[in-house]
């Protein structure tokens, strides 16, 4: 289980207005997200095609919160430096993404920013534990990344559950990222996680809604928390 001050609410905006990035974001901030959750995609890795550095350089100065990057891309390392510059506070690279992960945990800590990996559901999530030294946290997809509004892959929770078990007593994080809301937060943060990137959930009802809505994932949340 994870601890109730430890929960992290992280909106993505892969599912905000992108005509209204700005103000999207900034009502996000209003609204007390944590982190604000972008997911980098490229067409390739995945198929859709979404933000690139410019983006994340843009959307910097209208939040002091973390600006959480979630590179969907392949290969990673060309853009690691890029995202960082722009202003990016964690990094998630995926361990399928290329041959030689370490290099790329370790340019990312090397730029002075947090260190993540992500795993795909189809994954065996032995495929992080060569890496647990190496990041600051552990990025499970509970849906097939390159599109939001995907149905939460039940399975997911025993995943958490093995891969906090790795982890261990060493200081690393689990976020989710897909499908996650209030019918299965608690869940997810009894099983470990702690970080909840979320979308449709968050942004179903527009800006006015936002609080409620991360409010009441919060909420959620918190009912599986150690008390």
């Amino acid at each position: 289980m994870s601890a109730p001050d430890s929960i992290v609410i992280a909106p993505s905006i892969l599912s905000a207005d992108f005509a209204r990035m700005g103000e999207e974001v900034r009502a996000l901030d209003n609204a007390h997200a944590d982190w604000i959750h972008v997911d980098v995609m490229d067409g390739h890795f995945v198929p859709n095609l979404t933000f690139g550095p410019t983006m994340v350089a843009a959307l910097r100065p209208h939040t002091a919160k973390p600006l959480d990057v979630h590179l969907m891309i392949a290969p990673a390392d060309p853009y690691i430096e890029q995202f960082a510059e722009a202003g990016a506070d964690n990094i998630t690279v995926h361990v399928e993404a290329g041959p030689h992960i370490h290099r790329s945990l370790q340019t990312i800590r090397s730029l002075g920013k947090r260190a993540g990996v992500a795993i795909n559901p189809g994954t065996p999530v032995a495929a992080v534990e060569p890496l647990l030294d190496v990041i600051d946290q552990v990025l499970v997809m509970s849906v097939n990344p390159g599109f939001g509004g995907q149905a939460f892959i039940p399975s997911t929770v025993v995943r958490v559950t093995r891969i906090r078990d790795m982890i261990g007593i060493r200081d690393i994080r689990i976020g989710i990222d897909g499908g996650v809301g209030t019918d299965n937060a608690a869940e997810l943060v009894r099983a470990g996680a702690s970080v909840l990137a979320a979308g449709s959930s968050v942004f179903r009802n527009g800006a006015a809604g936002y609080a409620d809505a991360i409010g009441a994932l919060r909420d959620a949340a918190m009912q599986g928390a150690t008390p």
